[in-house]
């Protein structure tokens, strides 16, 4: 594996994973982590697949936030690895890293010969984070990151308060989430920034792949669906037995989706 450098619109270093060989996949990794998320899915893809995975800016160690930060900056950083890349590629996204991903390529179009969006949290009928989101901002201030992750996980994400607490009875994963609290928040408004409605994507006719969990939230599967009927090439493909972290539970799964998805829309 080896370590691609990108320089993006603002003069902004951008890194990324590379491994493997073959036709090229761009992988965008969800909130709350860095490229390293998708560790056991890449595995997977690189017998058959060169995996680039960008950093995302806001989740690298020791990362500045710039506030407010916007989905704007983050689409350009994957466009400036997808250049360094080259075409043909898949662009893979999960969560609100599949909005950066869709926000990429509505911007550029070309760069891409389809996409895989696996749950993008899109303000379709209203805001991701909304009131929650002021509230874990608030929390984030006065100095609670992991409050400020208890809000996002049970009120932005929706997961079941049970689940919610269960995982944060566990010194180690409230240390980790309190670790990239100020990315995650700072990611949720930069999504509900965006705006709500679907109407920018209905010229992207780039082929596209939605992926869902049926055990996922309700409300991501509703935003899958309105997104689904917004462009004019999508399929909606759904993981059984999964919600919004298959990366994690069911890394063959995911990692054969996207082989799936790649074989319809790369040659070579």
């Amino acid at each position: 594996m080896t370590e691609l450098h990108a320089s993006s619109a603002d003069g902004r270093t951008v890194t990324a994973l590379d491994d493997g060989s073959g036709p090229n996949l761009l992988v965008v990794h969800p909130g709350g982590g860095d490229a390293t998320a998708w560790d056991s899915v890449a595995r997977r893809l690189t017998d058959d697949f060169r995996v680039v995975r960008v950093h995302r800016r806001i989740y690298a160690p020791g990362a500045d936030i710039a506030l407010p930060h916007s989905m704007a900056m983050e689409a350009a950083d994957v466009l400036a690895v997808a250049e360094v890349v080259g075409s043909p590629m898949l662009l893979v996204g999960h969560s609100s890293g599949a909005v950066a991903a869709l926000e990429a390529a509505v911007l550029a179009p070309a760069s891409f010969a389809g996409l895989f969006l696996y749950e993008p949290p899109l303000p379709t009928r209203g805001p991701i984070a909304g009131e929650a989101g002021a509230r874990a901002r608030a929390a984030l201030d006065a100095g609670d990151p992991v409050e400020a992750m208890r809000i996002h996980m049970r009120d932005i994400v929706r997961m079941p308060v049970s689940t919610v607490d269960a995982m944060f009875a566990d010194e180690r994963v409230r240390a980790a989430f309190a670790a990239h609290a100020d990315a995650q928040i700072a990611d949720d408004e930069a999504i509900d920034a965006l705006g709500v409605g679907t109407d920018r994507f209905a010229d992207l006719s780039v082929p596209t792949t939605l992926v869902q969990g049926d055990l996922s939230p309700a409300h991501l599967r509703e935003r899958v669906a309105d997104l689904a009927a917004a462009l004019p090439d999508a399929r909606t493909l759904t993981l059984t037995g999964q919600g919004h972290i298959a990366h994690l539970t069911a890394p063959d799964a995911l990692a054969d989706a996207v082989r799936e998805a790649a074989g319809r829309v790369l040659r070579g």
